[in-house]
């Protein structure tokens, strides 16, 4: 038997404000909760939505729904699996909760899978060794598809399939059993993408999409330049049949159906007959993600290093669709540089943002690829070109970057950040001399007063002539106020218990000044 199965990606991005000013960062009258509605354009966003939700989330979830009811009590089922972005979901809440509703109804099906993936269909999980906001933005998928539907995802599909080693040991550690991405020949050599595979070291199942009869559906069904046009699920089907091996994965944007292709294409005709026709087969018949894993053993390791990583997107396949050319980079790298300041603010509204604009979209309107990949890129792109739209976002960017400061520097956050426990790696080693370490490391202000009072007395006028309390204290604690006390100190004739007390006065009361700050 060979396993298809068919999943679905569904998301549509907020789309930028080309009419952003980025004077209004200096007026005080605009609230944090109101920036959402400056920063994205929401009357073409829910323009957008409400013509696809038309022509093809609601059509499609009716023809799916129709397909399962019709073969669910046969010994063949039609089944199906979705990865549906949280920003999808947001604007189905804001703007038509029905939709909600009919999702609900195929998970209540028994027929559909539901996979996890970042939350804001962001790029998160190319930012870095630790991947923190990746790993966040999944434990928030997680739960809204728990909430929503009941249903806890055991696969995920990494947005636009992004993968490598790295990102599979990260799903691993998350306590998922498989994910998907891309059968592109340079990660399979010889081998077939019809198959089950297992990430390097891991026991991470790995499903492949077959990129060519995904693409059939995808991008060539309604070309009639394409020598095999008209496609019927018929022709289909049989193409499927003459496929070997264990599974066959069609992953398909869902927007496919009726917006990518419109209905006069022919492609709900296509959707509604493709169930049956492929049931017509004896070694045929659908299964969901884990269905398939569960069925099948892995046949062999994808070993893909974090230089070779793979996506969905382009002829290229890795991640030159949003990470290639000076304006994607520049934006990609003030993204991540953003991280570890708005994180600090603590505000839900200023982190809320920072997310919605690392959706991917973003990046993506910014290609300059020219050729088939080029002329996709443009269809989707509102900007009208990649220079515009990298002009709208670095408004947009700069003025949540200037708020993020703005909020960083109330005092009672600079306490805050001051006091806070330094990263492993940024603490402070107390030094007898040069070459000769004490066993005394602190990562913070309270282990740095409580060194201070059992360490040896010619290791702090060993650093205090060196200056390095200050150092640490400006460059990685961020405390110019205590540095500079410091500083006046040292240069004080003072020696002995004198010197220490010196030092654990200004210490102590610097401490009980940032935590009173605080309250």
């Amino acid at each position: 038997m060979t396993d298809i199965c068919l999943m679905f990606e569904a998301h549509q991005p907020l789309r930028l404000n080309h009419n952003f000013n980025s004077d209004l960062s200096g007026f005080p009258s605009v609230k944090k909760k109101d920036l959402i509605d400056l920063y994205f354009d929401q009357k073409l966003n829910r323009h957008v939505f409400e013509r696809v939700a038309r022509k093809c989330y609601f059509p499609a979830n009716n023809i799916i729904l129709e397909q399962i009811d019709r073969f669910k009590r046969g010994q063949k089922q039609f089944k199906v699996a979705y990865g549906i972005s949280g920003v999808l979901i947001e604007q189905c809440e804001r703007w038509n909760p029905d939709l909600i509703e009919s999702f609900k109804q195929l998970a209540e099906s028994g027929c559909v899978e539901f996979l996890d993936q970042p939350y804001y269909h962001s790029l998160a999980s190319l930012y870095g060794i630790n991947r923190s906001e990746f790993v966040e933005q999944i434990k928030m998928h997680r739960q809204l598809v728990k909430d929503l539907f009941n249903y806890e995802p055991k696969v995920v599909e990494n947005t636009e399939c992004l993968y490598n080693n790295s990102i599979a040991k990260t799903v691993e550690g998350l306590g998922y059993e498989a994910t998907v991405t891309e059968g592109v020949e340079r990660i399979l050599d010889w081998r077939s993408p019809n198959y089950v595979y297992k990430a390097k070291d891991t026991s991470l199942r790995v499903l492949l999409r077959n990129y060519r009869l995904s693409d059939d559906i995808g991008f060539r069904f309604s070309s009639r330049l394409w020598e095999e046009w008209p496609l019927t699920a018929e022709k289909y089907a049989s193409w499927l049949a003459t496929a070997q091996g264990q599974v066959i994965v069609l992953f398909i944007d869902y927007e496919t159906l009726g917006e990518h292709h419109w209905p006069e294409s022919g492609i709900y005709e296509f959707l509604r007959w493709l169930p049956g026709e492929v049931i017509k087969w004896s070694h045929l018949d659908w299964h969901t993600p884990s269905e398939v894993i569960q069925r099948h053993a892995p046949v062999g390791e994808i070993d893909v290093q974090d230089l070779n990583t793979v996506s969905w997107a382009d002829l290229e396949r890795d991640p030159s669709a949003w990470i290639d050319n000076p304006m994607q980079i520049l934006s990609f790298e003030s993204l991540k540089r953003l991280e570890q300041p708005v994180k600090a603010t603590g505000d839900k509204d200023l982190i809320k943002l920072w997310r919605q604009l690392q959706m991917s979209d973003h990046l993506y309107y910014m290609s300059i690829k020219g050729g088939g990949p080029g002329d996709v890129h443009n269809y989707f792109n509102p900007s009208g070109n990649p220079i515009e739209a990298f002009a709208v976002f670095s408004r947009v960017l700069s003025d949540l970057e200037s708020r993020v400061q703005l909020e960083l520097e109330k005092p009672e956050l600079a306490a805050k950040r001051i006091l806070r426990q330094i990263p492993v790696g940024k603490g402070f080693t107390f030094f007898y001399k040069l070459g000769q370490p004490t066993d005394w490391t602190v990562h913070s202000l309270d282990d740095f007063y409580s060194a201070l009072k059992d360490v040896a007395f010619k290791s702090i006028r060993f650093h205090l002539k060196r200056g390095d309390f200050e150092r640490w204290l400006r460059q990685v604690v961020g405390d110019d106020k205590l540095a500079d006390e410091l500083v006046d100190v040292s240069k004080k004739k003072i020696k002995g218990r004198k010197l220490r007390k010196s030092v654990l006065d200004l210490v102590k009361d610097r401490i009980k000044e940032l935590k009173e700050m605080t309250i």
